[in-house]
């Protein structure tokens, strides 16, 4: 098979970079193989709600959205096998009902289980469950030269541990199975606690270490004695017995919502330090209490912004990308507290800005991102100075030890994306590996 220039432009979830490439998505593996084969370059992509650069490729980029066939369910002991084109929402469809939870989920679901391996997602359980790749059993990957290799930590275990976390750049996972969590209810019992700088929020997070899952919002544009002021949320799946009467006859079943969609690309100028500083203000305002305990569904607790349709429509049709870096946990408040103070002075605020707690991983998962460490993620609109701001913030991650999650990098120095280290290859690339890291110069 001759390679056809037949090149659409296609982006993430950001919408930048925006890459012009050779476009295919098919469910057939002996084609998968065939133009692996006729490729000079290529990258797998899932769902595309990654926010950086990871599966875009200026010369040939394969979907994987139509493998996604359900392969098997062992319900007796929560086994799941299936296609890597699977979306997590139709596997949580699946699951929930018959009592079982993903054992690591991002704040979206509306990622594929490939990406899940390849990113090597973390959610807000990483401090005590880990990633994603710790529940891996096994997977099927097609390589460079087009053959089909089933990957476990027995079997072609090299291959196994580098495409965890490896971006995409060991092959095209076409299958996968995995562990699942076992649950009682589709709620989760929550506390949510109300800091007023960023020493409490690390108070809080120290006090709260043993709740399964945990994590903050903050605002991060305050100064002074308010900087760091934070909402912390904690929860664990609800037992049977913790939920109000009414939701007990279907304990896991939840009501389905309206969801609300942003039909157009918001003018540049909406989002502002004013319009974020409001936002900032009314969301930390609309908790009252100090203190507030309650029970809500999962989707509530885990992917808010999923009922919001094409919610990136926000940041206009220039795009945003969202800077997440990881720090050690011995330097975590001296490190966010200069990072703070920088985002602040810019003023080119969040207000999406998360922050959470890590532990490091598997020794053998040497492309995963977590450490024993504080992580703060942040959306910001693309604008001109914002490579600027970026060139900031990296010499304070530099400084302070710390490293950039590459599944939502496009613009971070090279120093910063290089931990993860895979064996080159002549066909799997992506403009993690490609572009030009001194973009300012």
């Amino acid at each position: 098979m001759s390679e056809i220039e037949n090149k659409i432009n296609i982006t993430n979830w950001g919408k930048y970079p925006v890459v012009k490439t050779n476009f295919h998505i098919t469910s057939d593996v002996k084609e998968i193989v065939n133009i692996i084969k006729n490729s000079t370059s290529i990258i797998a992509r899932g769902n595309g709600r990654s926010y950086g650069d990871n599966s875009l490729n200026s010369d040939h980029v394969l979907s994987t959205l139509r493998l996604n066939k359900f392969l098997s369910f062992d319900r007796e002991n929560g086994i799941f096998e299936c296609e890597s084109g699977v979306i997590l929402s139709d596997i949580l469809d699946v699951i929930v009902p018959e009592g079982y939870f993903l054992p690591v989920t991002p704040g979206t679901k509306l990622i594929t289980v490939g990406g899940a391996i390849g990113s090597d997602v973390h959610g807000k359980n990483n401090h005590l469950e880990g990633c994603f790749g710790d529940y891996l059993i096994d997977f099927k990957i097609i390589t460079q030269d087009g053959e089909i290799k089933k990957c476990s930590r027995e079997e072609n275990s090299d291959l196994f541990w580098n495409t965890i976390g490896g971006m995409g750049l060991t092959g095209i996972i076409i299958s996968a199975k995995f562990t699942l969590k076992r649950i009682q209810t589709a709620y989760i019992k929550q506390k949510v606690l109300k800091a007023e700088n960023l020493e409490e929020i690390f108070k809080f997070f120290k006090e709260c270490e043993n709740w399964t899952y945990s994590v903050a919002w903050i605002d991060c544009l305050q100064k002074g004695k308010q900087m760091g002021r934070s909402i912390l949320m904690v929860g664990e799946h609800a037992k049977l017995s913790e939920l109000p009467t009414q939701w007990k006859e279907n304990p896991l079943q939840t009501k389905k919502k309206l969801k609300l969609n942003v039909p157009f690309d918001f003018p540049s100028f909406v989002l502002n330090t004013w319009s974020v500083k409001a936002f900032n203000f009314l969301y930390y305002l609309k908790q009252r209490k100090k203190i507030i305990s309650n029970v809500v569904d999962y989707d509530t607790f885990f992917y808010p912004l999923d009922a919001i349709n094409n919610w990136n429509r926000i940041y206009g049709k220039n795009g945003f990308i969202q800077y997440q870096f990881i720090i050690p946990k011995k330097v975590g408040k001296e490190g966010m507290t200069e990072i703070l103070k920088t985002i602040a002075k810019s003023g080119q605020g969040s207000f999406l800005a998360v922050l959470k707690l890590y532990k490091k991983g598997n020794i053998n998962a040497h492309n995963s991102f977590p450490i024993d460490g504080y992580s703060l993620a942040l959306d910001f609109k693309i604008n001109k100075k914002l490579p600027f701001l970026v060139k900031e913030l990296d010499e304070i991650v530099e400084h302070y030890g710390g490293r950039i999650y590459l599944a939502k990098d496009s613009m971070s120095k090279k120093s910063l994306i290089d931990y993860v280290k895979v064996p080159e290859t002549d066909k799997f690339d992506s403009l993690q590996r490609k572009r030009i890291t001194n973009y300012l110069s």
